[in-house]
């Protein structure tokens, strides 16, 4: 599970086996995990965060979609 990006309290990864589908992330903070599609982006699936957080997060995707888009191709060798 590389970290492709640490903000704050979150933690941006992707697991291995995501190779299949197409461009997306995962964030955790504690027990709490998102997954947003990265093109475009949008939300997947959340087990934890309040709508006022995973607005946070979403924000926080936009502004780094490119490097965890580089990220993950350079993890997939894309």
């Amino acid at each position: 599970m590389p970290t492709l990006l640490t903000v704050g309290p979150y933690r941006f990864f992707c697991y291995a086996g995501d190779r299949d589908e197409p461009p997306h992330v995962h964030v955790e903070r504690d027990n709490n995990e998102a997954k947003f599609w990265l093109e475009p982006i949008r939300l997947q699936s959340n087990r934890g965060f309040n709508r006022t957080e995973i607005n946070r997060i979403h924000k926080l995707v936009q502004e780094h979609q490119e490097q965890l888009l580089v990220g993950w191709n350079d993890f997939f060798n894309d």
